[in-house]
């Protein structure tokens, strides 16, 4: 399902070379995780919103299909969001450490996928054009 890609591609560091990785979220990014449908309704809004380069936006192909959208750290517990989405940042829950599973660029990286890839432009997901795609 994953695109090849080329290996010269820019990626953050955050993002493993193959198969997919846990990540803390708080330490290289903040997690705004949306449920199903609505996640991918959320996801082509944002697309449209900026352009169509919106920054990294991770889904799961399985289960309850999780939509990931990746944030700078420290951003998603400045904001008022819906009650639908979950956030995970340094400080998600008291005592807890929150991981969000990232894919590498390419290969199989089941059950994860990227929706939309981190670029040089958009190595996060803007937390207003999120905030504006949720809110429409």
């Amino acid at each position: 399902m994953n695109e090849e890609i080329s290996p010269h591609s820019w990626a953050p560091d955050w993002v493993p070379d193959s198969g997919f990785q846990l990540r803390l979220a708080g330490v290289h990014f903040d997690a705004l995780r949306i449920q199903g449908q609505l996640g991918e309704e959320t996801a082509k809004q944002l697309c449209r919103l900026a352009g169509y380069d919106p920054g990294p936006i991770v889904y799961e192909l399985n289960g309850f299909r999780w939509m990931y959208f990746l944030l700078p750290p420290g951003t998603v517990r400045e904001r008022s969001w819906p009650s639908y989405a979950q956030r995970y940042s340094s400080r998600t829950r008291p005592a807890v450490a929150a991981y969000v599973g990232v894919p590498a660029l390419s290969g199989c990286t089941w059950p994860l996928a990227w929706r939309s890839l981190p670029t040089r432009e958009r190595p996060y997901v803007d937390p207003d054009q999120l905030e504006k795609a949720i809110g429409d």
